[in-house]
């Protein structure tokens, strides 16, 4: 176990000393935390987490190590995580390397040994916050410096930072054991799908349902998109204020006008709120976890879903013709929105999960109705 001293300075000028578990320096960014109790490497490696240090609430974190497919991206883009414990020993079938070997592969400032739970009802009670992670020479002064310095993620347009440089084509189906990920044969619409910061999995999920995909970078104009002639558009997650993604509410737009079906998942739900003329706002610290009750309000059902988010959908500032058609049961906020002269919808947790529960999945099959009713 490494006995490398780590600390984690907070902007108000709380400091936790604990053990580094992952790179040696430091890394800032806005902390919050995450209640899932599985699905750490998905976590970390979702590009929606970019400027925000991880904090896992569950205690033990590394028990299972990591692997080359449970990745959500290409890289790791979480700014840093926070543990109470990591395991001496992983044990899966699956796994490749440790956690911690995981973590300093990837460049990641990671610190374990902290009270977790202290740092919660931290942020729980006064919002989330920027925070220093320091690993090695330590500077507690330094450390604060850093995290005041930090700022806050509104107005932070990071869509197009993590959005892929040029298009390109998805095939890959979902994971099966024993099978792993398999290629698609006959697909039978075309959608295209801005890349604002997408999971893998929710290409994956699409592509399992007959989609042949081409996905786009953040700013592509919408006469491109229709240049493709897609059966339909998909808005992906992604990190950051939607507020200053002008480019993209701009393209939504237009390509809304054309009555093609669209389909927008947490950034792109919010995307989608402001280009039907509705407002966001930044939350006091957000949903992030797998076990967070929504209810659908057409069938009444209650769901376990997947969330990471800190900003929102207005529900006051939405015009006559969105009707919002899912809300959180934690606090009551929108999940989800349907234009009523328009097939377009969105959801503003996680339906594809990765981590988490599947209970929302059939939102990909409402997108595929959508899909064959305006063939």
């Amino acid at each position: 176990m490494s006995t490398v001293p780590a600390i984690l300075a907070l902007a108000d000028g709380t400091v936790f000393k604990g053990t580094a578990i992952g790179a040696v320096g430091h890394t800032v960014g806005e902390v919050v935390f995450n209640t899932a109790m599985t699905g750490y490497q998905e976590i970390l490696t979702d590009p929606s987490y970019t400027k925000q240090i991880v904090t896992l609430t569950y205690p033990h974190i590394g028990n299972v190590g990591a692997n080359s497919e449970d990745a959500e991206s290409g890289a790791v883009f979480a700014s840093g995580l926070i543990i109470r414990d990591l395991p001496l020993l992983h044990s899966n079938f699956r796994a490749e390397v440790s956690l911690s070997d995981y973590l300093k592969a990837n460049n990641t400032v990671a610190i374990a040994d902290i009270d977790t739970r202290k740092l919660t009802r931290i942020l729980r009670e006064g919002g989330a916050q920027a925070g220093c992670i320091m690993a090695g020479d330590i500077d507690e002064a330094r450390a604060i410096e850093l995290a005041k310095g930090f700022g806050s993620m509104a107005g932070q347009d990071l869509a197009q930072v993590v959005s892929c440089e040029a298009a390109y084509k998805w095939t890959t189906r979902e994971w099966r054991l024993g099978a792993g990920y398999t290629e698609q044969t006959e697909p039978r619409y075309h959608v295209v799908a801005y890349d604002f910061g997408v999971k893998h999995n929710i290409l994956r999920m699409l592509a399992e349902r007959g989609c042949k995909l081409t996905v786009v970078p953040a700013k592509t104009p919408a006469c491109d998109v229709l240049a493709l002639n897609p059966h339909g558009v998909f808005l992906s997650n992604g990190p950051g204020d939607p507020e200053p993604c002008d480019y993209a509410i701009t393209a939504i737009r237009e390509i809304l006008e054309t009555r093609t079906p669209v389909f927008g998942i947490c950034l792109g739900h919010q995307l989608l709120g402001l280009a039907a003329g509705g407002k966001t706002s930044k939350m006091k610290f957000g949903h992030h976890g797998a076990n967070h009750p929504v209810q659908d309000l057409d069938s009444g059902r209650v769901m376990i879903t997947s969330q990471n988010h800190g900003f929102q959908v207005d529900e006051t500032s939405l015009p006559a013709n969105v009707r919002i058609t899912h809300r959180s049961l934690f606090d009551g906020t929108v999940q989800g929105i349907a234009l009523t002269d328009r097939p377009a919808f969105s959801f503003q947790g996680h339906p594809e999960a990765s981590p988490g529960p599947n209970d929302v999945a059939y939102l990909f099959d409402r997108f595929i109705t959508a899909m064959d009713e305006q063939a």
